[in-house]
């Protein structure tokens, strides 16, 4: 018997059981009736998932950029010498100082001589505390802090020092630059003073300083007809007697009357001067080539020692004004 003959009478008994186990049992027997016959007919083909890939190496995290801080933004500057800078802040502030001082005295500056004298002064502390810091100076943070600390003390404690630094225009930080720098410059200021000599060529001379011109003459004639100078003097000046005292060159506020008396011989008088003060006549006592310094005289020479160093400094130097003329 066939295949098919031999489905056909299980199919038959199989429908007998099921008309009494109702049709429970009919899905089950179908499907393995179908799978019976279609083995007969095509091979059966298993299809297999593909295995999970596996792999030992953990899976990397994704990268976080993280963006770059922002560029600070440089402060703009009033000047630059060398280099080094001062703030437009700074400036400004040194500016109001400047005015409420003259404010206070009842002068008054032009703006562009206001301007020119702030900028002047902020040079030299910027030369000055470049060469300080050439020479070996420095300044830490301890030693500045104390010398705040010195000035609050002094300025009546902390209260009366905020106060005192609001009415200056300082804040904490630009107080700590400005006193940073003049300290600086300041010891390079005493490092060039103290070069100057303690003696020095000077002259010990009098004077006649007369109102006018005819009079003037009529002293002079009176010299050139043989007149002792000293009792002609205290005529004019009866208190001093016209006397100059000992000055080195350099030390007078008029140069004519000073290099007049630096021309003579001692015992010869010079003719009549006109100067800013009126009509003068010099006298020359006495002159010693190393005659010991007045502490004025020595503090004369040695502001032009500073002077002149300020002037080859500046001279050689890089300065940039970045301010408007006003």
């Amino acid at each position: 018997m066939g295949f098919r003959a031999g489905a056909i009478i299980i199919l038959g008994i199989i429908y007998l059981m099921a008309l009494k186990l109702k049709f429970l049992i009919i899905p089950v027997v179908m499907a393995i009736l179908l799978t019976a016959c279609g083995s007969r007919l095509t091979p059966a083909v298993t299809v297999l998932a593909p295995a999970p890939v596996t792999t030992d190496t953990p899976a990397l995290p994704t990268p976080t950029l993280t963006p770059a801080p922002p560029t600070p933004t440089p402060e703009p500057l009033a000047l630059s010498v060398n280099g080094a800078g001062i703030s437009l802040a700074e400036y400004n502030a040194e500016v109001q100082r400047l005015q409420t001082s003259l404010t206070a005295t009842g002068k008054t500056l032009s703006p562009a001589d206001l301007q020119k004298q702030v900028l002047d002064e902020f040079t030299s502390q910027l030369l000055l505390a470049s060469a300080a810091g050439k020479a070996g100076y420095q300044l830490d943070d301890t030693t500045l802090q104390k010398h705040i600390d010195d000035l609050a003390a002094q300025a009546g404690g902390s209260d009366a020092m905020a106060a005192w630094m609001k009415d200056n225009f300082f804040e904490s930080s630009s107080l700590k630059i400005a006193l940073r720098r003049q300290m600086a410059a300041a010891w390079e200021r005493d490092q060039l003073t103290a070069a100057a000599p303690t003696n020095a060529d000077q002259v010990h001379a009098r004077q006649m300083l007369l109102l006018d011109p005819d009079t003037a003459n009529f002293y002079y004639q009176k010299l050139k007809s043989g007149a002792d100078f000293n009792t002609l003097a205290f005529v004019v000046d009866p208190d001093t007697g016209g006397d100059l005292g000992w000055f080195p060159q350099g030390y007078l506020l008029l140069p004519e009357i000073e290099k007049a008396a630096f021309d003579l011989t001692p015992g010869q008088y010079s003719p009549v001067i006109h100067t800013t003060y009126g009509y003068q006549i010099i006298y020359v006592i006495e002159r010693d080539g190393q005659h010991p310094l007045s502490t004025d005289a020595r503090r004369a020479l040695q502001q032009q020692l500073l002077d002149n160093w300020l002037k080859e400094q500046a001279a050689a130097a890089k300065i940039e004004i970045l301010l408007q003329q006003p």
